[in-house]
């Protein structure tokens, strides 16, 4: 990769492995990066250590989402959805253990998939985006078994509230929608830019981030990130941060939030910013906690960079990978 493409390059997800020892990450340009967290938080890692082990071209269209499941690295790009086995990657060996793309009503054009996420109640592989639809996959058998319809824009974002077995999606129309998975129907819908205190109409209406922890909500995007309750389906918290967030996520007694701006903000569920950690990309894109393995405990970021900025304590960078 040359000069230019490596500055016009953004990370757009990340994925651990199951064992916690790597780090997946896909970019603009169709490609997946693994990197080894154990070679580059090792005390002899040298520059060398930051740099991938693997990086091979998956999708024609940017790499928008990565997920792993206990054997799967998953990755969806323009229409379709690839797995690769992490025992494989790991081995280098770049086959994609299948390729499967939702049923989509029209052939013309191939929507892109912004999110995905696994119903562990019924291990099912849940799917959003360009079509504005929520497709469901069985992991079993690889059958798009259902589909939900109610966003009328494309979808950026999902989350799954186990206790309830609730899906919630978030879109460019502006709502987060909440469905029963078990019966696939609409439960509620929340059209966050209606609320006065999160509306930032010069930022438009649509939601990039969404994050669930028991009972509450964390959304954001167009409208001011925010905090809900979700008994009483009202906000209690609007946090105030300058840009649109792209994605947020709740960390023990703070909310950790990443999206425009060079900086990682730790935020109080009271609604204060309690500090910006500085990052290497102008802008940010996805935020990941490793939280499987004490030994590769780490926060990595990305944005509108070929690096990707590794935190082995929280409020400051200890070094980046780069693609």
């Amino acid at each position: 990769m040359g000069p230019v493409e490596l500055l016009h390059m953004s990370v757009f997800s990340q994925s651990f492995s199951p064992c916690g020892r790597f780090l997946a990450a896909g970019n603009n340009y169709g490609e997946i990066a693994v990197f080894s967290l154990s070679a580059a938080l090792s005390p002899e890692a040298s520059e060398g250590s930051q740099k991938p082990i693997l990086n091979f071209t998956a999708h024609d269209g940017p790499v928008f989402t990565l997920l792993s499941t206990d054997t799967h690295l998953l990755s969806a790009g323009n229409g379709e959805i690839s797995a690769w086995s992490w025992a494989e990657l790991i081995k280098k060996t770049t086959k994609a253990a299948w390729t499967r793309k939702p049923s989509y009503e029209t052939s013309l054009e191939i929507p892109e998939i912004n999110a995905m996420i696994i119903n562990p109640k019924d291990n099912s592989l849940i799917v959003g985006g360009g079509d504005n639809n929520i497709h469901i996959m069985d992991m079993e058998t690889g059958i798009f078994k259902s589909v939900l319809k109610g966003h009328t824009d494309y979808i950026h974002c999902l989350c799954f509230k186990e206790r309830e077995g609730e899906i919630l999606s978030g879109g460019e129309d502006g709502a987060v929608r909440i469905w029963d998975s078990r019966t696939n129907r609409p439960v509620h819908c929340i059209e966050v830019f209606k609320y006065e205190e999160c509306a930032r109409p010069q930022f438009g209406k649509w939601i990039s981030c969404l994050a669930t922890d028991s009972d509450w909500m964390l959304c954001g995007g167009g409208p001011s990130l925010s905090l809900w309750h979700l008994r009483s389906m009202s906000p209690t918290s609007v946090f105030p941060l300058p840009g649109c967030q792209r994605e947020a996520v709740f960390h023990q007694d703070l909310i950790m939030s990443v999206g425009e701006g060079p900086y990682v903000s730790h935020c109080l569920h009271g609604g204060t910013v309690k500090a910006q950690i500085p990052c290497t990309p102008s802008s940010l894109n996805t935020l990941a906690l490793n939280l499987k393995n004490t030994e590769h405990r780490v926060m990595t970021v990305g944005g509108s960079s070929h690096q990707i900025d590794v935190f082995t304590n929280f409020s400051y960078r200890a070094f980046s990978l780069s693609f």
